[in-house]
């Protein structure tokens, strides 16, 4: 079951809220349409329930809200506007990203896949699905952690009739086996044709709460609304006459002092009462929604617990995906853009290393990473760093985690898949970079053009910690700035930048050596490390030294302090 108790929208400047103390409960079994026009406040109503926007009150599923639930796509399945992903990756490949967001196995996306009848374009980009498949693959998403309930806004909008049968027929299937539904809706004849139950709401406010042919019979039809002190002597002399006149006439006693005339006028029901003498406090032709507010019974209520109608709804941080480390190698892994990138930095890097070759003045190492003086980084590190920063441009851009909540869940399992994976990529392509350049060079000059460097483990060291270091930098700056472009940006700056100020910060000779640094530290150590170790010990910490490998350290360290501020700032918002 869920219960909305008491939601109100948090005011703007001088506007009354979007939601006013606004309660109803959607009943398993059912399902509930929440009905009123444009701008009456329903998108908002659902995004208070789903934590998505600050306000007042509380919202239970099934007893919980939303923020205490351990995994919440297992018990709630949401459709808020276009379904989002990179317009790139295919159908499929959106559902298995959204797989390891929810914590179920991959083969969920097939069945998901079937259910909504997509099998036949799982290979078709998101960016060429007409907005019927659009809605299908929405749904999709939100079915695939088997939730208990469905809040969807508006997912008939814009369908054909035969697509809205479709679609009424699945929220139908999953209500009657048990399933808690809620559906927004701008059109009362819909909303009474399918639901069980709807509520109607206008300026925010609760307008009726009713079961669907009670909608039906006391809100769609023209009427006349009556209060007079004599309703029950009125409605017998008007059924009386109408009878005498053969004229198809209904009245309901809404209430004590109340009637609904279906079927008549203002002017007839107004004649009777004159002739008889029945005094009238009001008289109104009324259609559809524009009428008097239904009172819920008090009966039909949830209570409220005694804290609720202080509770303040806070936007809460998204999930991080229930495996992290699967969803960002899909992220990686299910868009071209990856293999294209990776195929331009490789050949880009080889035209580059013959090149340099051919005018013999560049030196070997310099000559195998494709460096040219000219340019601040080689073509492998402004690759690793573009990566990097895609990691986290990509899902401010094309939001997959969190799409609502226009944020990017900042938690510790995330950031480490993306480290992870980010590095595996940068050394991946530093590797190959180096060996397509040996070959380039070997296919153009011949085999005796280079041979291997004498310090091949700290050149190669060296190597390794700037890919690294570039793809972290461009990772954490585009986490803390929302944009694959300031990712770039944090790496340019390192050579271009921060190298330069490191360089007149450390001018000067120094009288000191690290050779026999590893020798010292092993006397101060408690565990003895092998001899072998030293020479890969000595390579890190020349890496160190170098103005690059010092620029890199520094400016991560200074993301990463940044990363973890702009975090803690956001979640004591939360």
């Amino acid at each position: 079951m869920l219960q909305a108790i008491g939601l109100t929208s948090a005011p703007r400047r001088d506007l009354p809220p979007a939601v006013d103390d606004l309660t109803f409960e959607a009943r398993p079994g059912q399902l509930t349409a929440l009905l009123g026009a444009p701008g009456s406040g329903r998108t908002t109503a659902l995004r208070l329930m789903l934590e998505l926007e600050p306000g007042r009150g509380v919202t239970y599923f099934r007893g919980r809200p939303l923020h205490q639930l351990a995994h919440p796509a297992r018990e709630v399945g949401t459709l808020l506007g276009d379904v989002p992903g990179h317009p790139v990756r295919t159908t499929r490949g959106q559902l298995k990203l959204m797989c390891a967001v929810a914590g179920v196995p991959v083969s969920r996306a097939e069945e998901m896949l079937e259910v909504v009848g997509l099998s036949g374009v799982a290979d078709q980009r998101l960016g060429t699905l007409s907005l019927g498949m659009d809605r299908r693959l929405g749904l999709a998403a939100a079915l695939l952690g088997d939730p208990h309930t469905l809040v969807l806004d508006e997912p008939a909008e814009g369908l054909s009739p035969r697509e809205n049968a479709w679609l009424h027929g699945l929220l139908r299937g999953h209500a009657d086996h048990g399933g808690t539904v809620l559906c927004t809706f701008a059109d009362p004849k819909e909303a009474a044709r399918v639901a069980d139950r709807v509520v109607t709401i206008d300026g925010g406010r609760l307008v009726a709460d009713q079961d669907a042919t009670a909608f039906a019979r006391t809100r769609l039809r023209p009427r006349v609304a009556v209060a007079t002190p004599h309703a029950a002597r009125l409605g017998a002399l008007v059924s009386r006459e109408a009878r005498a006149a053969q004229r198809s006439v209904e009245v309901v006693a809404e209430d004590g002092s109340h009637l609904s005339v279906y079927g008549s006028s203002c002017a007839e029901v107004g004649e009777t009462a004159f002739r008889n003498g029945v005094l009238l406090h009001r008289l109104a032709d009324e259609v559809g929604d524009t009428g008097p507010s239904v009172t819920v019974p008090p009966r039909e209520r949830p209570e409220r617990p005694r804290s609720s109608p202080s509770l303040p709804i806070a936007p809460r941080p998204a999930r991080t995906p229930l495996r992290p480390l699967r969803y960002e190698l899909r992220r990686l892994l299910g868009v071209r853009t990856t293999f294209l990138l990776a195929a331009g930095v490789l050949a880009s890097s080889a035209v580059l290393a013959v090149l340099l070759a051919r005018s013999g003045q560049t030196e070997p190492p310099r000559l195998l990473a494709a460096w040219p003086a000219l340019l601040p980084l080689p073509p492998a590190a402004l690759g690793a760093g573009l990566f990097g920063a895609l990691a986290f441009g990509d899902e401010y851009r094309y939001p997959a985690l969190a799409a609502d909540r226009g944020t990017v869940p900042r938690r510790l399992g995330l950031l480490l898949a993306k480290l992870v994976v980010t590095a595996a990529t940068a050394l991946l392509l530093a590797a190959l970079a180096v060996g397509v350049d040996h070959q380039a060079l070997r296919l153009v000059y011949g085999a005796g053009v280079m041979g291997p460097p004498r310090d091949w483990a700290g050149l190669g060291a060296g190597w390794a910690g700037l890919a690294v270091g570039c793809a972290w930098a461009g990772l954490l700056a585009a986490g803390i700035f929302r944009a694959t472009s300031a990712g770039l940006a944090a790496v340019l700056a390192v050579p271009v930048v921060v190298v330069p100020l490191l360089r007149k910060a450390v001018a000067g000779h120094s009288v000191r050596s690290v050779a026999g640094l590893p020798d010292r530290l092993r006397d101060l150590a408690w565990v003895r490390w092998p001899h072998a170790l030293d020479h890969w010990l000595l390579a890190a910490l020349h890496l160190v030294a170098e103005p690059v490998g010092a620029a890199l350290a520094l400016s991560l360290a200074v993301l990463v302090c940044a990363y973890l501020l702009t975090g803690l700032r956001a979640r004591a918002r939360w």
